[in-house]
């Protein structure tokens, strides 16, 4: 407790086992919302601390005040020219507002503004005590979770993602008197299921966290049990001579699975190790929650780590009933794996007929002989062997046709990749089964070669066309077929994989490939333009600033590694000295542009240029253009940039000293081409008069 004035507060929900998928989640969003209550109700509060285990959400905050501040509260009333009459007396209005404020007319004061004058009523009002506005708080709280069906227990009406069995509601020493989600709140927690189900009960909100550890056997706090499950895996693989996998979202799985966590370690036959790994690996992770062991070459080792949510006097049953649990599940997966193997990819082909993957858009063996065509010109643009590329295309979708993909459908494209090994396929073409996918996720590994980089193209680029010629584009939230991720994994295979494709002309040829089936101009404007509004992002994550790539934006580039160059380069622009004058220069000579009617000079008539400032401009942008010009088409914006800001001083000087709108019409039309023809070199690389 701070002082007098606040206490610790403590809430507790105790319930069955929460969503363990969902508890982190959860108890974010009470935290969350609890804060916002106790500012809402203008409740001073220190720091909070959440706690979250199977069994409970929770949430410890420092010094919450035991009552509002008094405040003062004013009401603005009717305006004094409708509050009085001529003679000053009280209208009907202004006797109103003084009997719903409970005072006489002479009580009430003016407010005098610069919009007018108004009779006001001013009071002090008491602030509240701090336990009578907390049950509400919380309660509203609760309300607020991200709970997509909430649940009914015993004969009640409460509902709650799990059943309530206990509320702890402390502030300071002292109960909070109220209910619940229909139960009463009191002092006594519960410790761990089977070490310690007996009550706690607990004095003072800081004592919660090491009561419930020292007595109760539950970490409560959800941090330090994900970071303890995580040391002791680390620690058994370690022993074992190996290297645990240990996927994020797995480990926050795991760690809302148990109070009292137990690393144990099993272990499997090493003949199962036949089978693809990644197989194996699903089944561990997501199917019985265990951590694989690779060995220093990435290997599968034959042992897994379990969390046993108990400390057992007999760790070693419960090793073996795991054991037990995943040897049937390896079987299956070996049963698949065998079946699988004896006819070739190849034999699968007719199969994808039998297999829609989008009404409008045919079947899957319809999606495979675009994307073959697709991936061969593709391949052949990139200097890839293109006969591999056709021939990964023709494969690419066969593994969906597979027992094994059926079972484990993380295996798309993996067992894909084996089968094709298996088969005697090129490794090129084997690579590329499981590539095609790539990148699944924001920051994942791209297509590793051409063949690989052409297929995972060409699969891409013909959902994005087909999706939106038949007018199903993204809106929203809604993104069935995944166009945003598809069009971030073009964007990063062209940029980042350095292939100076056009992706307007892809897309146009993806678009005649659909033939009859889609509109279209739909099918690549819309597209393109929808592709390219994914670049904000990207580049923004990188730290560019927004109106860097509005710049180029504006331009429309249809190469993404042509947008890639001309973003650097105007980011390096903009930090030279030289840029804010230039990027105000632009701004002034398009506007400028903007009003003029007719059509100008194709050139500049050195014959009509009268004045020095106007001359040296003229002669230094004759100087520079063919250098730039060379480097505009050479795709390095970035020297060409540099160069041009050489200009500053000419530019400075020409409008310093030069009239541009002349009453002369043939000097007025001489002077807008030079300006004209200034603006097109910049615009090569993009509008900086968009740069702020």
């Amino acid at each position: 407790m701070a002082d007098r004035d606040s206490a610790d507060l403590l809430i507790e929900i105790g319930t069955e086992e929460l969503p363990p998928k969902a508890l982190k989640k959860l108890s974010e969003a009470f935290s969350r919302e609890l804060l916002a209550g106790l500012d809402g109700a203008r409740l001073a509060h220190g720091e909070l601390t959440s706690y979250a285990a199977p069994r409970r959400l929770a949430a410890w905050i420092r010094d919450v005040a035991l009552q509002q501040p008094d405040q003062t509260v004013e009401r603005r009333g009717p305006a004094l020219r409708a509050a009085f009459d001529e003679a000053g007396n009280p209208t009907k209005a202004a006797e109103g507002f003084a009997r719903s404020c409970g005072v006489a007319v002479a009580d009430l004061e003016r407010l005098e503004t610069d919009k007018g004058s108004w009779l006001m009523f001013r009071s002090e009002q008491a602030g509240r005590a701090a336990e009578t506005l907390l049950p509400e708080i919380v309660e509203e709280a609760l309300a607020r979770l991200p709970i997509p069906k909430r649940m009914r227990w015993g004969d009640g009406e409460v509902e709650f993602v799990r059943p309530v069995h206990w509320v702890v509601f402390l502030h300071g020493d002292k109960v909070v008197p109220c209910e619940v989600l229909g139960v009463a709140a009191g002092r006594e927690s519960v410790g761990h299921r089977f070490h310690r189900p007996d009550a706690l009960s607990i004095d003072a909100p800081s004592d919660y966290a090491d009561l419930l550890r020292s007595n109760g056997y539950v970490i409560a706090d959800f941090a330090e049990r994900r970071d303890q499950i995580r040391r002791q895996v680390l620690a058994q693989a370690d022993k074992l001579g190996g290297r645990a996998v240990i996927d994020d979202d797995l480990l926050d799985e795991v760690t809302a699975l148990v109070e009292w966590p137990v690393a144990l370690t099993g272990r499997f036959e090493s003949d199962f190790l036949e089978i693809p790994q990644e197989a194996l690996i699903t089944t561990m992770q997501d199917n019985q929650k265990y951590f694989p062991v690779v060995d220093a070459d990435g290997g599968l080792m034959p042992a897994f780590i379990t969390i046993a949510n108990i400390e057992s006097r007999d760790p070693d049953r419960i090793v073996e009933g795991n054991e037990r649990v995943i040897r049937p599940r390896f079987a299956d997966a070996r049963f698949f794996w065998d079946m699988d193997r004896k006819q070739p990819l190849s034999a699968r082909i007719e199969a994808l007929k039998t297999i829609v993957f989008q009404e409008k858009l045919g079947t899957l063996y319809d999606k495979t002989q675009r994307i073959t065509r697709l991936a061969r010109n593709i391949a052949e643009q990139i200097g890839a062997d293109a006969a591999l590329a056709e021939r990964a295309a023709q494969l690419s979708k066969c593994d969906l046709m597979t027992d094994m993909v059926g079972e484990f459908a993380s295996m798309q494209g993996i067992a894909g990749k084996y089968f094709a090994r298996h088969d005697g396929e090129d490794e090129q073409v084997a690579v590329a089964l499981e590539e095609q996918y790539l990148p699944k996720q924001a920051g994942d590994r791209l297509p590793s070669g051409g063949v690989a980089q052409a297929l995972a193209l060409a699969d891409k680029i013909d959902t994005l066309a087909g999706i939106f010629g038949i007018g199903q584009k993204p809106t929203g939230a809604r993104d069935p077929f995944g166009l945003r991720r598809a069009s971030l994994g073009v964007l990063r295979i062209l940029i980042e994989g350095r292939l100076d494709l056009d992706l307007l002309a892809l897309l146009r040829s993806a678009a005649e490939g659909l033939g009859e089936r889609v509109d279209p101009a739909a099918a690549v404007e819309d597209c393109f333009d929808y592709v390219l509004e994914r670049l904000n992002a990207y580049y923004q994550d990188q730290g560019i600033r927004p109106d860097t790539i509005d710049a180029v934006m504006s331009q429309k580039p249809t190469r993404p590694l042509d947008f890639e160059r001309r973003i650097r380069a105007v980011d390096a622009f903009r930090k030279l000295p030289e840029a804010e004058s230039l990027a105000a220069a632009n701004k002034r000579i398009g506007n400028i542009l903007k009003k003029v009617d007719g059509q100008l000079p194709e050139g500049v008539d050195e014959g009509l240029l009268q004045l020095d400032a106007e001359k040296a401009l003229h002669q230094q942008v004759a100087a520079l253009e063919p250098e730039v010009t060379r480097l505009f088409d050479e795709g390095e914006y970035q020297q060409a940039l540099t160069r041009l800001a050489a200009l500053r001083e000419p530019v400075d000087r020409f409008f310093d000293e030069v009239m541009v709108m002349d009453e002369n019409a043939a000097l007025r039309n001489n002077r807008l081409a030079l300006l004209a023809g200034l603006r097109g070199l910049f615009l090569r690389a993009a509008d900086l008069s968009r740069l702020q």
